[in-house]
């Protein structure tokens, strides 16, 4: 499904940022083998910044929170069920002119079952220990030691 918030926004220097209205992520934790694990998706090669892993998210519509965009966008790329889901907090991650990524903090109470769409080659519960030895989106890669802290 398409909202309004599907586009690009271009910054003055020439970057380009998807979401008309911002986007947003879902940072979805769960107890994993006397661990924390959180849910990356390891991105479509021909989506953009593709073959990198990432959180499921993307454009947040005109109508939405934040939270509302995260947990819609995660149900559509990787089936996670709005019931299963207790957000915690929403932080901001990226700031350009007119644009911003918010990564929405939440814990589900297992390892919840995944079903990927074609923006994912693969959905993959990941040991928080684990996640930076990944080849990480930009975003995450850039934010994940402040998201990590938060986890703590």
């Amino acid at each position: 499904m398409h909202g309004d918030g599907d586009g690009w926004v271009f910054d003055a220097d020439g970057s380009r940022y998807w979401g008309r209205f911002g986007a947003a992520g879902l940072l979805l934790c769960a107890p994993v083998d006397g661990g924390v694990s959180v849910l990356l998706q390891h991105r479509a090669i021909w989506s953009h910044q593709g073959g990198t892993w990432g959180l499921p998210g993307g454009a947040r519509d005109s109508h939405e929170s934040v939270e509302q965009a995260a947990v819609r966008e995660a149900n559509e790329e990787a089936g996670i069920d709005a019931a299963d889901v207790a957000v915690v907090e929403s932080v901001v991650t990226h700031q350009a002119a007119g644009w911003s990524y918010t990564t929405v903090i939440a814990n589900a109470p297992s390892a919840v079952a995944t079903v990927g769409n074609g923006e994912s080659a693969e959905l993959r519960w990941v040991p928080v220990t684990e996640v930076a030895a990944l080849p990480l989106h930009p975003g995450l890669a850039q934010s994940w030691p402040g998201l990590l802290a938060r986890l703590s």
